[in-house]
């Protein structure tokens, strides 16, 4: 396997940090910044990366976005950059909702900041589009290829549910090992998978899910209480969202069902007005919707209750999408693995081309988004604008023709 160069802590920490500022749109819009920048702009890492990250991200617990740029972190920099590069990510969202979360508590809704994603949202889609015609271009190179892409777009689109993201993912694994099948009867049968196959790691999983279905036992049955001191409330909103965390399949979006029975219903920590304010802030803030704990971390308990819910709702998952991530690199060498990826990664490129119109669908139908959608679009696609200027500008956009 064909090793990623090491970078420094430093870059992985700054050029996260700016990725994490402007990655306004959810899961793959953070990817198709991470795209444009870390292998288009810096070239430090190849884009079959990025892709093999978003394939294991997909099946794994935990915010996806996050769970790539994890994965990006470990094979650049160890458990190191693993560790830096989500912090960095994140870094940005936290302390937007923080401060956010000050405003609104002294002034309710803030008008601004939807006309603000009013622009973000049609440039986040032309970014992303940008990245899947980059993508396709360059890694769809047969017809077998481009019938597994375009059987992706058409699923993702048809089917609005996780469950069709984890059909594609199994079913064009399953393809392209058969497709490409005699390129890999030369390797003994099962031999990559007693190399690479590690008994204390899988009994780890199975004992860090277990700990999460009853960590949510907990929840349930404390969620009749009424009175917290300071610690018992922090400690609450760990167990909480560490057990949501690891749970948590199919994106951010699948979650808000389950937190609202738990925050607003159980707890009722929230109203259901303040939770749906919750995730509105969560959409229009950058990184992953997800960071909606954050908010309510704040207006549970402050600062350390901000602090302690973002840790609880992102470092689990990390952590196993760390152990998988070294297991993959182990096996990655495997004829059978590379197949495997060879009908897996024209299907990642046809759930981004999917995203593309999810996102700009939900943009508004004003002659502004088309203007906004078509020219960052040109720009990125013919001109090669870095991409780091094209969502605050659009945001602006968005504040002066809506």
């Amino acid at each position: 396997m064909q090793k990623e160069k090491t970078t420094s802590l430093k870059y992985l920490f700054f050029t996260f940090l700016k990725i994490g500022s402007i990655s306004w749109g959810g899961f793959m819009a953070l990817i198709a910044v991470v795209q444009k920048q870390l292998v288009d702009e810096d070239k430090v890492i190849r884009e079959e990366v990025v892709l093999d990250g978003i394939s294991l991200a997909s099946v794994l617990p935990g915010a996806v976005a996050i769970n790539v740029v994890t994965y990006i972190g470990y094979q650049l920099h160890g458990y190191k950059g693993a560790l830096v590069s989500m912090f960095a990510t994140i870094l940005p969202g936290f302390l937007m909702i923080v401060g956010l979360g000050a405003l609104y508590s002294n002034f309710g809704e803030l008008p601004v900041l939807n006309k603000f994603f009013l622009g973000v949202l049609p440039a986040i889609s032309a970014v992303i589009l940008s990245v899947a015609l980059s993508l396709a271009q360059k890694q769809v190179k047969d017809f077998q290829q481009y019938i597994i892409c375009i059987l992706a777009v058409l699923c993702l689109l048809t089917i609005h549910s996780f469950l069709a993201t984890l059909f594609v993912i199994i079913s064009s694994a399953t393809a392209g090992y058969f497709l490409y099948r005699s390129r890999v009867l030369t390797s003994p049968p099962l031999k990559w998978v007693r190399t690479a196959f590690n008994f204390k790691k899988a009994i780890l999983i199975v004992l860090v899910t277990l700990l999460a279905v009853a960590l949510l036992g907990f929840v349930v049955w404390m969620a009749g209480m009424d009175k917290y001191d300071w610690y018992k409330i922090n400690r609450t909103l760990f167990l909480t969202f560490s057990g949501m965390s690891l749970t948590l399949f199919g994106g951010g979006y699948v979650i808000i069902p389950a937190m609202q029975q738990v925050i607003v219903d159980g707890f009722h920590w929230l109203t259901t007005k303040e939770f749906a304010d919750a995730i509105a802030m969560g959409q229009i803030t950058p990184g992953p919707v997800i960071l909606t704990a954050t908010f309510i971390g704040y207006r549970v308990a402050g600062l350390a209750g901000a602090c302690v819910a973002t840790v609880a709702i992102f470092l689990p998952p990390g952590i196993v999408m760390v152990v998988l991530s070294g297991f993959l690199r182990k096996i990655k060498d495997s004829m059978v693995i590379n197949a495997i990826f060879k009908g897996m990664r024209p299907a990642i490129i046809g759930m981004i081309f999917s995203a593309a119109y999810t996102v700009g669908k939900g943009a508004e139908m004003a002659w502004p988004s088309v203007v906004i959608f078509l020219t960052v679009l040109l720009l990125l696609v013919k001109f090669k604008v870095n991409v780091l200027y094209m969502i605050p500008a659009a945001g602006l956009a968005g504040i002066l023709l809506f």
